[in-house]
Order: C-alpha cells, then sequence, then structure tokens
C-alpha cells in the first residue's frame, strides 16, 4: 500500500520537476503530472538506464530528464494540435 502512495508522489514530483526543466508545458494539472511522471520515468529508464539513486522504484535523475523529454514533446504536440484547429 505504502509502494503505491510513495510511487505516486514520486511520480508527480518528478513530472514537476520535468515540467519547469521543459518550459511549463504540461497539461492536465495534477491528473496529468502523475500520468507525466510515470511516462517520463519509463522513457528516461528505456534510454538512459537504472543509474543514480532509487526512491519509489523511480532511478531519480534518468526518470527527470525522461520526464523533460517527455513534457517537451507532449507540449509541441498539444502546440501544433491547437495551431492545426
Amino acid at each position: 500500500m505504502w509502494g503505491i502512495i510513495i510511487s505516486i508522489v514520486m511520480a508527480v514530483i518528478i513530472a514537476l520537476i520535468g515540467d519547469a526543466l521543459a518550459g511549463h508545458n504540461m497539461p492536465g494539472g495534477i491528473i496529468g503530472a502523475m500520468i507525466a511522471g510515470f511516462a517520463g520515468a519509463w522513457l528516461g529508464a528505456l534510454l538512459l538506464g537504472n543509474w543514480g539513486p532509487v526512491i519509489g522504484n523511480f532511478a531519480i535523475i534518468p526518470a527527470i530528464i525522461g520526464t523533460a523529454l517527455f513534457v517537451f514533446l507532449l507540449g509541441l504536440v498539444s502546440r501544433l494540435l491547437r495551431q492545426a484547429a
């Protein structure tokens, strides 16, 4: 039970840091932050591996870098969709 709560909290914290690095482009509020944190942690682990400190099953440094990349790409797609409409 505590593991799930810690994972969710870490996903939100990682997403907020990644959003700050990417220029505040993340839509969706706290739920969007949580999703971006999980997706970014997965992307960071996929691209960079699992190195550095690990908290709540997240390798912190690759997760932050992956989340910043994910939020940047999400903001880019969101901007392109708004221009197309």
